[in-house]
C-alpha cells in the first residue's frame, strides 16, 4: 500500500499581495509623489486611445528614485508613447543631464511636448524619431559605449533581445538597465502562446537569468520590471 505525501508550498513563493483597485489607489496615494507636471501629462494621455501604454505612476517614482540613487547625468529611453517616462527622468537629473528619447511616432511625442516645455525640462530631452536599432547604431559608431548611466526599454518586444546587446556595451560599468513589459500580462508562462512578442520577451527573460554580464532582479511592478547592473567586463 503506497502513501503519498503533500508537500506545502513555502509561505515565501505565495507571491506579491493581491492589488485590488483600491488597494493600489491607495498605494499611488501614500506611496507617490508625483510631480504636477506628470499628473497633467498623465491626464491628457488618459484621453489617447492607447493611454493603458503609458508607465504608471509607482514605476515612474521608481525609476526617478533609481537616477537620483546613481547620480545619473546621460540616460537612454526606448520607447517614448506622450513621454510621460521621458518627463519623469528629466525631471529627476540635474540641470545639465540628457535623456536620448527613442520613438518612431511624432503624434505620440507631440502629446507631451508641450507638458515638457511647462515643466522646464524640454533642454534635456533629445527626442529622436526613427527606429531604435538605428540610432543605438549610430551612438555605437560615434564611440559613445560605456558613456550612459541608466537605459529604459519599454518599445516594441520583438526587438527586446537586439536592444539589450546594444545596451549592454553604451550603458556604463554599475550603470542600470530598466526592461518593461517582462511579465507580458502572464503570457510569458503559457507554452500555447507562441506570438513573435512574447517568444522574444521569454527568450531576453531566459538569456537574462544566465548572463554574467549582468546583475538581474525582475519586480512585480506594472507589467514586470527587470532592473540589471551592469556588470565590468
Amino acid at each position: 500500500m503506497s502513501s503519498t505525501t503533500t508537500v506545502a508550498t513555502p509561505k515565501w513563493q505565495s507571491g506579491p499581495v493581491a492589488m485590488s483597485p483600491e488597494l493600489y489607489q491607495y498605494l499611488l496615494r501614500v506611496g507617490v509623489r508625483e510631480h504636477p507636471a506628470l499628473t497633467k501629462l498623465r491626464n491628457l494621455t488618459e484621453q489617447h486611445t492607447y493611454a493603458r501604454m503609458a508607465s504608471p505612476p509607482d514605476e515612474g517614482a521608481l525609476i526617478a528614485f533609481l537616477l537620483r540613487l546613481i547620480g545619473a547625468k546621460r540616460t537612454l529611453e526606448l520607447g517614448v508613447f506622450t513621454g510621460i517616462s521621458a518627463l519623469a527622468t528629466a525631471l529627476a537629473l540635474p540641470e545639465d543631464g540628457k535623456v536620448v528619447a527613442l520613438d518612431v511616432s511624432e503624434e505620440y511625442t507631440n502629446v507631451g511636448r508641450p507638458v515638457w516645455e511647462e515643466a522646464g525640462v524640454a533642454h534635456k530631452i533629445d527626442l529622436r524619431i526613427k527606429p531604435a536599432v538605428e540610432t543605438l547604431d549610430e551612438l555605437l559608431k560615434e564611440g559613445q559605449q560605456g558613456t550612459f548611466d541608466f537605459a529604459f526599454v519599454d518599445a516594441d518586444k520583438v526587438n527586446y533581445p537586439h536592444y539589450y546587446e546594444r545596451l549592454l556595451k553604451l550603458v556604463r560599468a554599475g550603470g542600470i538597465i530598466a526592461i518593461d513589459n517582462v511579465l507580458w500580462g502572464g503570457k510569458v508562462i503559457k507554452s500555447e502562446v507562441t506570438d513573435a512578442d512574447t517568444v522574444a520577451l521569454r527568450q531576453l527573460n531566459e538569456t537574462i537569468k544566465d548572463d554574467n554580464r549582468v546583475e538581474p532582479v525582475m519586480l512585480a511592478i506594472a507589467d514586470g520590471l527587470t532592473l540589471l547592473r551592469v556588470l565590468p567586463q
